[in-house]
Order: C-alpha cells, then structure tokens, then sequence
C-alpha cells in the first residue's frame, strides 16, 4: 500500500484583454442620491428541523413565547425540546420606492448551533429598521415561509463510523418572496429642480465625461461636476413637470467610462483580473515545474511463531524529485491582450500568477495598483 503526496510549483500570468475605455449608460455608472435600498433585520425561529436544531435554551424559550401568542399553555418548561428548531438572523432590503404590499426577499442564517436549516420553516418575523428592535420599533416589514437552502446533509452509519455527504451551506438559506412591506420608508430624490447622480466608483475623468454628455443633450450649463463622484443635473423648465421621464432620459445617455489600473487578487479562491488599461513593460518570464513525490511504504515484522515478540509496523520512504526544464521567454508586449498571448504560452496555473503579477508590480515592469481581497 502506498500513498504519494504530490506538491507542484508553478508560475503562471493571464492577463484579461479590454478596451481602454468603453461607452457605458449613466445608469450602469451611477445611482440617483436618495433612490437607495435600507437593510432590515430581525430575529426569529425557524422550525420543522430534522434534529438539526438548536441545542440551547435559548430556542425554547422561544417556543414557549410563540405558544404562548396562541394562549397555547405548557406545563413544564422542560416539554419543549429544541432540536427541530433554531434561533435565525433575518435580513431583508428594503427597495427604494417600495409601497405597502410589496414581496421581497429575505436571508436566514443561524446564530446558535444548528446543524442545517434544510426543511425549516421561518415562524412569524418582525423586521425592523437599522438601529432599532424591539416593542417599541417601528416594524417595516413582516416575513414567514419555507426556507430554501440550496444544499443537504446527508449521514450514514453512527458513532466514529459514519459517513458524512455535505453539499453547499445549510446554515444560511433564503425565503423567496417571503416577507410583505409593511410600512413605507420615504425617498427624496429631488427639490423640484435639480437631482444629484452619485458615481457606483469614484472617477474624475468619468465624472467629467458624464458631466459633458449631459450638457450636451440637455443644453449648456445642465450639469455640474461636483467631485469625482457627484454631479449635479438641474431639470429643464420644460421637464419638471415630467420626472420620471426626465430622469429616464438622462440614465440612457451613453458616456465613456475611465478605467482604472487595476489588478484585484483573491488569494482564497486563486482569482485574478486585470483592468482594461494595466500596461506591462517589456520583460523576461521564467516558467518551470517542480514535482515532489513522496512514497511511504508500510511494512510489517511479524515474530516468530509461539515466540513472545511484538508485531512491529515501519515505513520505508521514497523520495523523487522531477523538474521539468525552465523556460525564459521575453515577453513585449504593451496591452494586456498582447501580454495574454505572449504568456498563455507558458501552460500554469491560474493561482501561481498572483506571484507573478506581485513580482511584475515589485519589479516595476508593471504600474498598475494590486488590490488583494
């Protein structure tokens, strides 16, 4: 019997081809100030559980509050059990302009020690505000429904033995279209005569571009760049009457977006972008494998018959080391497609070119800013 354990070491650059800049709506680039969602919250109980709940007291109590709402009388306190229920987070976005009636969608996760909420039921849930809970708050919204968790648990045999399938995380779930708006939030998006566009990333260049598109459709003097990501639109005489309409006009205007020189790294899940406008210097890339085997032999001694010796278990360890042959190549490139073609010769993986992006950046063959998530 043998088991090998195989560590590779690689370098690998990928880069993502764009345009330097693209035209884009005003819509995809920015929000209008005051048409914005509000998160809310709540606590609740979800039950239905296959003993998967809660083991704390802290759901029976619960319970015994829930009964207690339906004049439903328990005698003692220890009838209740708490394994097919679980104490849950519920959060919620409240949509801008939402009215009273309106379904949303809303998140359940556990915060005790539930083992999955797959099959629950969300009970009757309050939802409030931000910064406020309890009798006294004002409730927005009110949820309740199956939950949906999107995986399973699944266990067979029992003790040290068992065997565990796990899909996804049971947890957290959502309650689609599970909860009723109940009380509006007001949303002042303008005075009469003017609304203010925020930009979703903040940009000089696009804001200014913005601010040029306007006056041109609109007029001289239509807009105003208050920042890089606030500009103000003053309404036309002519279109106050008609807001929405307004409005509408002026997220279809086309504009062209600045790009930023970026690179964003996620090192837990080995993903890599690069922004439209990252230039690479001309330079040299060294590429080459290294496999390590490890091969670990078990071997046995037994004693001699009838003898009074010990059975005796020792390994014998292979060790084999293989590089494959490096590889300089010159890379010329001054694009990010042209550099994708040059290094997508080099055949690795896609998690070693973070090293490789974070060594063109140290090296100075490439100005662009490294943003690790």
């Amino acid at each position: 019997m043998q088991r090998k354990l195989a560590f590779r070491v690689g370098i690998i650059l990928l880069t993502a081809s764009l345009t330097l800049a693209h035209a884009a709506r005003i819509k995809d680039l920015c929000e209008i100030q005051g048409a914005r969602g509000n998160p809310l919250k709540g606590i609740g109980l979800v039950v239905g559980l296959a003993g998967t709940g809660d083991s704390n007291a802290d759901a029976v109590r619960r319970q015994l509050r829930m009964l207690d709402r339906f004049d439903i009388e328990v005698e003692k306190f220890v009838d209740l059990v708490s394994e097919n229920t679980a104490v849950v987070l519920v959060d919620a976005t409240f949509p801008a302009f939402a009215k009273e009636g309106t379904r949303i969608d809303v998140r359940v996760s556990s915060i005790g020690d539930c083992e999955s909420l797959e099959g629950g039921t969300l009970t009757e849930t309050y939802l409030y505000g931000p910064g406020s809970a309890g009798p006294e708050s004002t409730v927005y919204a009110l949820a309740q429904g199956p939950v949906s968790v999107g995986g399973f648990n699944a266990e067979a045999g029992g003790g040290g033995g068992a065997a565990a399938v796990r899909k996804n995380h049971t947890t957290a779930g959502r309650v689609p279209m599970g909860a009723y708006i109940e009380r509006e939030i007001p949303s002042t998006i303008t005075d009469g005569e003017r609304i203010v566009l925020q930009l979703k990333r903040a940009d000089f260049r696009t804001a200014e571009n913005i601010r040029t598109a306007i006056d041109a459709a609109f007029g001289p003097g239509s807009a105003s760049a208050l920042s890089a990501s606030t500009i103000l639109v003053r309404i036309p005489a002519v279109e106050q009457t008609q807001l929405i309409s307004f409005i509408a006009k002026v997220e279809d205007i086309e504009v062209e977006a600045d790009l930023e020189s970026i690179v964003v790294i996620n090192e837990r899940t080995g993903t890599l972008v690069v922004g439209g406008e990252v230039m690479i210097k001309p330079c040299q890339v060294a590429h080459g494998n290294l496999t390590i085997e490890v091969a670990i032999t078990p071997e046995v001694s037994q004693p001699a018959p009838f003898g009074e010796g010990e059975t005796v278990t020792t390994a014998t360890t292979d060790l084999i080391a293989v590089e494959e042959p490096g590889a300089l190549m010159p890379v010329n490139g001054t694009s990010a497609a042209e550099v994708a073609r040059a290094l997508n010769r080099l055949k690795v993986t896609p998690r070693d070119m973070i090293s490789i992006f974070q060594a063109l950046r140290d090296a100075g063959a490439m100005d662009a800013d490294l943003e690790i998530m």
